[in-house]
């Protein structure tokens, strides 16, 4: 076992401050990263605040972070994927069973006794797994994935979790040339979603509530913008839309976007509200359209979609930050106060 710095919380209420943790030595089948860039998502600070204690009660400390990009300091005698030096990442899952029908079919996101990478369960140390707001940390080589050198690291931090939620479902639902794709929510996801469908090659339309947010969603590849509490531009497009993306997380009127789908046409919620969507239920019948949800991806498809932005060179939008300011970042990603995702530079944690 070694000491390693971080940031954590002590408590709901506590801020994060720094701190030191316990990793493990690296087993034969373990990689040992130096984290260089870790992205801030809403989920970091929903678990630092313990506001999903119904389903997910937070144990603390509680040190965050599930979109790690690092480089390889260390290797077990087994590791066949990775040499010391190679560019690496980690998302949000470190641990799976590997034989569970999901396992096997590359959907570890939905095994029954996989471990997310932090506040589950430890099965090495004991306690609960520690995020990357922390100067390293040592993850099994299944669960590791290889960042294409031509990526910015700051902005490839936040694909772990923000770039693969929203890849996914796309590529269930067969995003491709020639598609109608809307994306509902121009925020941490709605960005990826508009850069993902657009590097598709779909024709790609964001709505928003927020006229002044249209030159930079065009910026980020759409190809059309609707106001949608304007209610002529949201019939403009009724029954045309093969695939709805909705990455917004606070109530709204779901119905509307079903409404925009074609015969078979699919809305994913990415997004989480807090309180049940109302859904009108002929408005899916008539049209035999469906109502999804998708969390991230498997990890053979997280390779995937970092080799997919590798070659088309997309990144997140992002502020970066010295962890110093990370209790600053979390208030201001309350009010939607950045473009579009915080990666925090551990640099500065030395």
């Amino acid at each position: 076992m070694f000491n390693a710095k971080a940031y954590s919380a002590a408590s709901a209420t506590s801020p994060l401050a720094s701190t030191k943790i316990t990793r493990r030595d690296p087993t034969e089948n373990d990689v040992q990263i130096e984290i260089l860039f870790c992205g801030v998502c809403h989920s970091d600070l929903h678990q630092v605040r313990n506001e999903w204690s119904g389903f997910m009660p937070t144990v603390y400390p509680c040190v965050p972070g599930h979109e790690i990009v690092g480089r390889v300091t260390k290797i077990g005698s087994a590791v066949s994927k990775f040499k010391v030096g190679d560019l690496a990442a980690v998302g949000c899952m470190v641990d799976s069973d590997g034989t569970c029908p999901e396992c096997k079919a590359g959907l570890e996101q939905f095994c029954q006794h996989g471990t997310l990478t932090y506040n589950f369960p430890d099965k090495h140390l004991g306690g609960v797994t520690y995020g990357g707001y922390s100067e390293g940390i040592v993850v099994d080589q299944r669960f590791v994935l290889r960042v294409p050198q031509n990526l910015n690291l700051a902005g490839a931090a936040p694909l772990l979790c923000a770039g693969i939620t929203t890849y996914s479902p796309m590529r269930h639902w067969g995003v491709t040339k020639g598609k109608k794709v809307g994306v509902v929510g121009l925020g941490g996801l709605g960005h990826m979603g508009v850069k993902f469908a657009h590097a598709l090659g779909a024709h790609v339309v964001v709505f928003t509530t927020s006229p002044g947010k249209k030159d930079d969603a065009m910026r980020l590849g759409a190809d059309e913008v609707v106001i949608s509490k304007n209610a002529n531009e949201m019939q403009g497009h009724a029954g045309s839309f093969d695939f709805i993306l909705d990455a917004v997380s606070a109530n709204h009127d779901i119905g509307a976007y079903i409404n925009l789908l074609r015969r078979d046409g699919n809305i994913t919620l990415v997004g989480a509200p807090e309180k049940p969507l109302a859904i009108a239920a002929f408005a899916l019948i008539m049209g035999r359209r469906s109502l999804s949800g998708s969390p991230i991806g498997g990890i053979a498809e997280t390779q995937e979609m970092l080799d997919f932005c590798g070659k088309h060179n997309i990144t997140a939008d992002v502020e970066v930050i010295p962890i110093q300011k990370i209790n600053e970042a979390y208030e201001r990603l309350l009010k939607s106060d950045v473009k579009y995702r915080f990666s925090i530079d551990m640099a500065s944690l030395k």
